[in-house]
């Protein structure tokens, strides 16, 4: 059964989950324009700083309503674009970092499907008060198992769809992605498919999030560790400016 997303989801998670940097943001702020009139500094310079940083607040709030509440990420309107058939692909895996927003939206799309889910949050590694938050609000998908990304418990050549959604950037370590994709490849089949959906670390994420971007990485560290993982085939295609969606092949 689908989950129906509540109006302005995305954002308002984007909010709860962050609130830590919009609370320090607000108060340094304050602190520079208390500053600021304390040595009498110009005011067009006020203005500026004032400027900066409420683009710094506002704008990923802006870009993440676009990309989560508007343009139809969650209703799987990219999907279509993927060719992949719905009656052959019958064996699905979605694989999450602790925050599962999608795996009732697949069963939707697939009900004759055998969906399995995987979360690879470890607490250990995983520690950004962000995630944390996120799990104690995630609709959990039934049976859900947990894993570590250096084993998934599925048998080889098994697997006709496996999705990655904003899910793997979480894993930090180059060497471990691809530790983590290799054990991706093992489960597909011949002909499956490995669905990674991120943002990039790019001009238009950086204009979207600022600073906020050194949290996703660029298309050459993807296509490097898809790569290292000895993936056959890699097809991009953008998702809006601020997402990119990764089909690789075995």
């Amino acid at each position: 059964m689908e989950v129906k997303r509540k109006k302005f989801q995305g954002v308002l998670n984007i909010l709860s989950f962050n609130r830590h940097f919009y609370v320090i943001g607000l108060l340094v702020l304050c602190l520079i324009l208390i500053v600021c009139a304390y040595f009498e500094i110009s005011k067009i310079l006020i203005w500026v700083i004032s400027g900066a940083f409420l683009y710094g607040l506002v704008m990923p709030l802006i870009i993440s309503a676009y990309v989560y509440d508007f343009s139809g990420y969650y209703d799987f309107k990219w999907f279509k674009d993927l060719n992949i058939d719905e009656k052959v692909a019958t064996q699905i895996v979605n694989i999450n970092a602790g925050f599962d927003e999608t795996s009732f939206t697949i069963k939707d799309k697939f009900p004759n499907s055998n969906l399995q889910v995987f979360d690879f949050y470890n607490a250990d590694k995983h520690t950004e008060p962000a995630i944390i938050r996120a799990r104690k609000v995630t609709n959990e998908y039934p049976n859900t198992i947990q894993i570590n990304t250096k084993h998934i418990p599925l048998n080889d050549n098994s697997v006709d769809v496996l999705f990655l959604l904003s899910a793997i950037h979480e894993i930090r370590k180059d060497e471990e992605k691809v530790q983590f994709l290799k054990e991706c490849k093992r489960v597909c089949k011949e002909n499956g498919k490995v669905i990674v959906v991120e943002h990039l670390r790019d001009v238009a994420n950086f204009f979207a999030f600022s600073v906020g971007f050194t949290h996703f990485f660029s298309q050459k560290t993807w296509l490097k560790v898809f790569k290292q993982a000895v993936f056959k085939n890699v097809i991009e295609k953008k998702f809006t400016p601020f997402m990119s969606i990764f089909t690789i092949e075995k």
